[in-house]
């Protein structure tokens, strides 16, 4: 319709008939994007999500099982894979904001999962593949061969390039079919609904196939999945808005950096006129230079020959804006806050990791038929975090706001975070303490498979306390950078959630190594070690970095999100 009534007024006002060209491109660019879209990318979420979670939850359990790999070694192995699969988000939002856009980028990525899954799939079906089973009660097993090592490690290198350039990928393909912000916040919700839900699954439904039924099964139900999910994105591609690559954020930051060093002997100027605001840039406008790290204004102060005649950039790598300068220093004031997330990330990568061992020696018994698969345990995170995402959102914040008048900023709910992550480490630390004293007094230290009669429920309150810090930490995080990250970076802010987790599971698997170096704590055998030391260490390590956060958290002047909470008490006082 609105089609047509282009037309008629092209043809009315100008009297040109080549305006039925604009018109067909109109009518062409309208039907594309909006909730047409919808049920394609969710439907490509959700296939993915089930493929790459179906193989990763459980991938301690299939190295030990089927590749005959040493608990605390499939636990490093795990640790990297997951550190991995966080790093290349990062990565994708890149490559799709400098180079190929959002579409190309998630497609590629599928096609690569589809290929690391089936290769994973493969060492499950052939025998080449994979290393002779180990006897019964033996615990000398035959190690894989290099060739086998070297399948594996391709597969799983697929795989997680694949679910991390696809993850982050999708989120901001899905925001970009819509120009509300109402819209962008209802498919954000649906985003995450519909990735907890496939989560959900895979590390109960496919976890449980692979444990009971068939690791060939499973596997092959993520073969699956993911070819599902991609045919879903592909069929898609004819209502897709296509976004537009604009070019690295990052290339203006290295600028900054660049310039400043190449003027460092030039002495900053007090008057505003010698700063160079942009080709179009007005000093009225434009930010002002700040005094902060006021070394790096010198980037975009103006000397012989940096400006061409007609205001633009002659030298782009000694003169830049001081909107550029100003967002490197943005980056430089929130950069505290964001490492001390990555050492509150750390402490969860070791627990996920030992959790699953651990659940490995008890019983895991639901009635006499039904066993809990290990790598499902984690599951319960999963549950908490979800249902507390709910009572925080109904219940918790709007008490908050009556009782205070205000909205808990997002440095308190991480904070909160921190305070049930440190609770949840040392609740690990009394319930491991309790599991070997069990093992002891049953002389299970010298049996490596034994299982310790304990149930594996008392795993469960320390899974929820993290539950629902992460419910509390990690929206906190992703509303604070996205408000407080400059505008060219928005993109790129929540993906800086994924770089944290992915550098926290690096540094998880560092320090299990360390530990295992310098104390005797990690044996292979766990009965005959002392997991809850580890988990007392980083129970001291999270009131050290709790301390530090607290110390960032006091010296941060909020930049918008702090607006945000003014103008969100200043609606709800109107609403009354």
């Amino acid at each position: 319709m609105a089609a047509i009534e282009f037309q008629e007024s092209s043809y009315t006002k100008d009297g040109i008939h080549s305006s039925n060209e604009e018109a067909q491109m109109s009518d062409t660019l309208s039907n594309r994007g909006g909730w047409i879209t919808f049920p394609f990318i969710t439907g490509a979420l959700a296939g993915l999500a089930l493929a790459a979670l179906g193989w990763l939850s459980n991938l301690i359990v299939y190295l030990i099982d089927v590749f005959n790999v040493k608990s605390i070694n499939a636990a490093q192995i795990s640790n990297i894979t997951n550190g991995c699969s966080n790093l290349f988000p990062v990565i994708g939002a890149i490559v799709a904001d400098s180079f190929l856009g959002s579409f190309s980028v998630a497609a590629i990525s599928a096609c690569i999962s589809l290929l690391g899954i089936i290769l994973l799939t493969l060492t499950t079906t052939l025998d080449p593949l994979r290393p002779q089973p180990c006897d019964n009660g033996s615990s000398l097993c035959t190690p894989p061969s290099k060739l086998q090592y070297a399948v594996l490690y391709t597969g799983l290198a697929l795989a997680c390039i694949g679910s991390g350039g696809t993850r982050f990928t999708l989120a901001t393909m899905g925001a970009n079919q819509f120009d509300k912000p109402k819209d962008q916040g209802i498919f954000f919700n649906w985003y995450f609904i519909t990735l907890y839900i496939a989560s959900t699954v895979s590390n109960t439904a496919i976890v449980y196939i692979e444990d009971n039924v068939s690791w060939r099964i499973g596997f092959g139900l993520c073969a699956v999945a993911n070819f599902i999910g991609l045919a879903f994105l592909l069929m898609g591609n004819r209502f897709y808005l296509h976004d537009k690559p604009q070019g690295s954020p990052f290339t203006g930051i290295a600028r900054v950096i660049v310039a400043t060093i190449r003027k460092w002997t030039v002495r900053l100027s007090s008057n505003i006129d010698d700063y160079y605001f942009g080709h179009d840039g007005i000093a009225g406008i434009a930010p002002t230079p700040k005094k902060s790290f006021r070394f790096l204004n010198r980037a975009a102060l103006k000397t012989e020959g940096d400006v061409g005649s007609d205001g633009s950039i002659a030298k782009p790598w000694r003169i830049c804006t001081i909107q550029q300068v100003e967002d490197l220093k943005t980056l430089i004031r929130i950069f505290p806050l964001w490492s001390s997330s990555i050492f509150l990330g750390t402490p969860i990568g070791i627990q996920a990791s030992l959790t699953v061992l651990q659940a490995l020696t008890m019983d895991r018994h639901l009635g006499p038929h039904f066993q809990i698969p290990a790598g499902s345990i984690l599951v319960i995170c999963l549950i908490s975090t979800c249902i507390f995402l709910t009572i925080i959102d109904r219940f918790l914040c709007p008490m908050w706001q009556r009782l205070t008048r205000r909205s808990p900023t997002p440095l308190q709910k991480i904070g909160l975070g921190h305070v049930l992550n440190i609770l949840s480490m040392a609740v690990s630390a009394l319930v491991e303490s309790k599991r070997l004293k069990i093992a002891q007094a049953h002389h299970l230290q010298d049996q490596p498979k034994s299982i310790v009669p304990m149930l594996a429920l008392w795993l469960f309150p320390q899974l929820v306390l993290v539950g629902i810090g992460e419910a509390l930490h990690f929206p906190g995080q992703v509303s604070l950078y996205y408000q407080e990250f400059p505008t060219s970076l928005k993109s790129t802010s929540t993906a800086m959630i994924a770089l944290i987790i992915g550098i926290a599971f690096y540094l998880s698997t560092a320090l299990i190594d360390l530990v295992r170096r310098v104390t005797g704590w990690l044996p292979d055998n766990i009965n005959d070690g002392r997991l809850d030391n580890v988990y007392w260490l980083l129970v001291v390590g999270g009131v050290i970095n709790f301390g530090y956060y607290l110390v960032c958290a006091y010296l941060y002047k909020y930049q918008n999100a702090g607006k945000g909470e003014e103008n969100l008490e200043t609606s709800s006082g109107t609403d009354k």
